[in-house]
């Protein structure tokens, strides 16, 4: 599962998910896409049950992009225990997905092979999302 090698702080805040996606919203690697249309926390093992699924259906067959990586820990404390005595120990990493965001991309398939891959994909995940595909502008002659 991923998570950071290091991290500068140990323990983060838990923030606020306001907002659209500024980055990560475009189809960079890929022709096809996986759009979040929540906000949410994604999990490291979510993240690493999508993979699978993706390329369980692929057979090998082109290529996956992760576009999100789990970079916030969320702390928790032990079960019964009294208020006070500080913050608990970081128990898992989550990335944090804003509305707009592009999660996965696959590449070097055709459309209905990656639209039910990420369709699978999608299953795995907490939040709605949508298949989108990359835009060609075609050169306007004149």
């Amino acid at each position: 599962m991923l998570s950071p090698r290091r991290t500068k702080f140990r323990k983060q805040q838990r923030g606020r998910m306001r907002g659209l996606a500024t980055r990560g919203c475009n189809i960079n690697f890929g022709e096809f896409g996986l759009q979040a249309i929540e906000p949410s926390w994604i999990t490291s093992r979510q993240i690493e049950s999508c993979r699978r699924a993706i390329n369980r259906y692929m057979r090998r067959g082109g290529k996956v992009w992760i576009r999100i990586f789990p970079d916030k820990p969320v702390t928790m404390r032990p079960a019964e225990t009294r208020m006070g005595s500080g913050k608990g120990s970081p128990e898992f990493w989550v990335a944090v997905v804003k509305p707009g965001r592009i999660m996965f991309e696959i590449g070097g398939v055709a459309e209905p092979i990656a639209k039910e891959a990420l369709r699978l994909a999608s299953h795995k995940l907490p939040i709605k999302t949508k298949f989108v595909a990359k835009q060609v502008y075609a050169e306007e002659e004149s």
